[in-house]
């Protein structure tokens, strides 16, 4: 008698970005979700870290997760192989274009505070006069003049304003410079400009390429408007219980928050009973 095959998987590739997602407060992962996803890793899923991080704020992540696999960081403009510590893929912004679309945004609404993130493993977030960084557990270098920021090669450029939300921040940008860049809102205080063409989209279907997964054996986890373009791409979206709205009217599934261990909770639905 021949045995019966093994049942297929739910899904082949798992996506999830990490703030407001995965992660906890103080960038922890729950003991709930390392054993969900290493359930679903037995079963034979793989996992992917898609984050807007650039890779020298995300190392320490994936160390904790004992995360040995693929991570697609920058906002879509890396993949980064974490096993070998190095760059597979990096697309950098042309950084006379950011210059350009900044003075573009500030001629539409006054001075805007910016910040960039280098390009490189061990490159740093630069931080103009006037910025605010938000995680204050993540390393930065102030400079003193806007121009500093353009001293080396970089994949994003950052925005805050001192009057405008989030939101309409993104509006304008968008609607003042959506031409030249890619504009997205990745978090809370957290506006960004990066290379046209490049979203969490363009990042995971390259790593995909490479694991051999495909979009429509794909579920993706995500909180903010910057995750939409990966919901797109794959064949299920699952949006946290405290994410932006703009995220949630695009979801196929609203799950618990971050820190009540949304993830963990449609992974043990998906895989525990394999």
């Amino acid at each position: 008698m021949t045995s019966a095959p093994p049942p297929a998987l739910p899904y082949a590739l798992i996506a999830t970005d990490l703030d407001g997602t995965l992660l906890q407060a103080g960038d922890t992962v729950s003991a709930r979700s390392h054993a969900a996803l290493a359930t679903a890793r037995s079963a034979g899923a793989q996992h992917i870290i898609v984050t807007g991080r650039p890779v020298p704020q995300v190392r320490h992540v994936l160390d904790g997760l004992g995360h040995t696999g693929l991570a697609v960081c920058g906002q879509g403009a890396q993949v980064y192989d974490a096993a070998r510590g190095r760059l597979l893929h990096s697309v950098s912004m042309d950084r006379e274009l950011a210059e350009v679309a900044l003075g573009k945004i500030e001629a539409e609404i006054g001075e805007v505070y910016a910040a960039v993130n280098q390009e490189g493993v061990d490159a740093e977030m630069l931080i103009g006069p006037g910025y605010r960084m938000w995680h204050p557990h993540l390393p930065t270098v102030s400079v003193p003049r806007r121009c500093d920021l353009w001293s080396a090669p970089i994949n994003k450029v950052l925005l805050q304003h001192p009057e405008l939300d989030d939101d309409e921040l993104t509006r304008v940008a968008r609607s003042v410079v959506g031409h030249l860049v890619n504009v997205t809102m990745a978090g809370e205080h957290t506006v960004e400009l990066q290379p046209p063409g490049i979203d969490k989209a363009s990042g995971l279907a390259r790593a995909a390429q490479i694991l051999g997964a495909s979009p429509a054996g794909t579920i993706a986890f995500g909180d903010m408007p910057n995750d939409i373009p990966m919901f797109a791409w794959a064949a299920h979206g699952v949006a946290m219980a405290n994410s932006h709205h703009e995220l949630m009217a695009v979801a196929d599934e609203i799950t618990l928050s971050n820190e009540a261990d949304g993830i963990a909770v449609v992974l043990e639905r998906l895989f525990g009973e394999r």
